[in-house]
């Protein structure tokens, strides 16, 4: 039996008003539609539900009967409404932020502000993801935004608005010999002389972004020696400290690794490295542009 809601409304409304006439005005239909409707959900069920002399009307014990649980169907439906659209409101005013590490650099509470002041009911939501996803988020759509290093892999699928562009440096240990020649010639060293080093590389999910890392576009062709596999900040201080490698990194990351015997210094010959706010091409959610929005303005242009 498959019985609409409308019909279970139909009929509580003329149980309420024990007339026919009274329920087509309160439902806002005519008299004739009414009464035909009635008369097919009778058909439904297969036995009348309501006994009408041409003045009176009284609901008959199967009538009787389905009142109730037509009345508990219809106010769970409207339940069901209820939380729908809060659910649907929640997800119309909620922003996931990915990212891999923090982005540090007052960009979180900046663009905070920014949205907000737009959209006060704005929820954000901030998600932690591993490096195995340069995307952090955006690829699987577990994030509506996100901060990522460039380049993104399948980068025509993402727009996006560079917050920061920073020098890389190199994380080494302090007792590594290239720290006591980068003393002698002024605090660098030349990416050249890190051609033979072993270097801590991401997880190889990473793609395009771990071979950025590894600056392939400065080695001349040369493949570099992979020391270990790293997939956190923690684990890339370890690494290092352990002399399993040496590591790139941005220069507003450095506090992540330089601590507990580890450096950073300076490389000459190495481009600087881009920190962007970014989304996919096809999501045009209000929030989701002015998230964006706010990134260009407090981003880096050039």
């Amino acid at each position: 039996m498959d019985v609409h809601g409308r019909d279970l409304r139909y009929f509580v409304a003329i149980a309420d008003e024990l007339s026919f006439t009274r329920a087509a005005e309160r439902l806002y239909v005519s008299q004739p539609a009414l009464s035909k409707q009635m008369k097919m959900l009778a058909k439904q069920i297969g036995a009348e539900l309501f006994q009408w002399d041409g003045r009176t009307v009284r609901l008959t014990a199967v009538g009787e009967a389905l009142l109730p649980h037509a009345r508990g169907v219809l106010d769970a439906w409207q339940t069901a409404e209820t939380a729908v659209a809060d659910a649907v409101a929640a997800e119309r005013h909620t922003l996931v932020i990915g990212m891999s590490t923090s982005p540090g650099r007052g960009l979180l509470p900046a663009l905070r502000t920014r949205l907000l002041a737009q959209h006060p009911a704005a929820h954000l939501v901030l998600r932690q993801v591993t490096w195995a996803d340069p995307s952090a988020g955006l690829a699987d759509g577990t994030s509506d935004v996100a901060f990522v290093w460039l380049p993104l892999p399948d980068g025509d699928r993402y727009r996006y608005a560079v917050v920061a562009r920073e020098p890389r440096l190199v994380a080494l240990p302090a007792t590594h010999p290239l720290a006591a020649r980068a003393a002698e010639s002024g605090g660098a060293v030349d990416f050249a002389d890190l051609l033979d080093e072993p270097f801590l590389a991401l997880p190889a999910d990473a793609g395009p972004l771990r071979d950025y890392w590894l600056a392939l576009d400065a080695r001349g062709g040369r493949p570099p020696r992979i020391g270990a596999v790293v997939a956190s900040a923690e684990e890339t201080h370890e690494a290092v400290a352990n002399g399993q490698g040496v590591v790139l990194l941005a220069a507003g990351n450095a506090p992540l690794i330089a601590r507990d015997d580890v450096i950073v210094l300076p490389v000459h010959g190495i481009a600087p490295c881009e920190l962007a706010v970014a989304a996919r091409r096809d999501d045009d959610r209000a929030l989701v542009g002015a998230y964006l929005a706010g990134a260009r303005a407090v981003g880096v242009s050039g």
